[in-house]
């Protein structure tokens, strides 16, 4: 990330927001199906929550995979 220009920094983030964004309503579009009440249902809620764990485990595995990645580009560049 370092090596991108500000510009770039920008368009990232940007990206990363906008994947955010698909995917939280994702969770929503999969759990939510009853719009009578103002609350979500136990089962509505449950399916939201279990969807955002599994989002949250899976961007953490690929944030850490990413790290290593560069890590190893890195070392490769240093050699």
């Amino acid at each position: 990330m370092d090596q991108l220009n500000s510009r770039e920094q920008q368009e990232f983030q940007q990206l990363v927001e906008r994947k955010q964004m698909k995917d939280f309503m994702r969770c929503f579009s999969d759990c939510v199906n009853d719009f009578t009440s103002n609350t979500l249902t136990t089962r509505e809620d449950t399916c939201v929550m279990r969807c955002a764990e599994k989002f949250l485990k899976h961007s953490e595995r690929v944030g850490q995979r990413f790290q290593e990645q560069n890590a190893a580009l890195m070392q490769q560049q240093q050699r």
